[in-house]
């Protein structure tokens, strides 16, 4: 009886070191619910520039105003009897 007993106590001693050390473990499973909370986030941050390019795409499509801001902004265009200033930082 005591043999089974000890025999009992090594192999529930054995089992708890996998559950919490070994291999699919505890401390795998916390490492891995950390990798997951990043993929999430880094996914959080593609998804909104993505909505934010859409939203862009839609108003070039549909409206001239978009069109407009894009070429006063970026190519510096003017429309005719404008003044164009241009403020340069010291």
């Amino acid at each position: 009886m005591r043999f089974f007993f000890v025999l009992v106590l090594f192999v529930f001693a054995l089992e708890q070191y996998h559950l919490w050390w070994g291999k699919n473990g505890w401390q795998d499973h916390h490492q891995l619910l950390q990798e997951v909370a990043l993929a999430n986030e880094s996914n959080a941050e593609l998804q909104l520039r993505n909505q934010m390019m859409f939203s862009e795409i839609y108003d070039l499509k549909l409206g001239s105003d978009a069109i407009e801001e894009r070429a006063r902004n970026e190519l510096g265009l003017v429309k005719q009897g404008e003044t164009f200033f241009r403020i340069i930082p010291k």
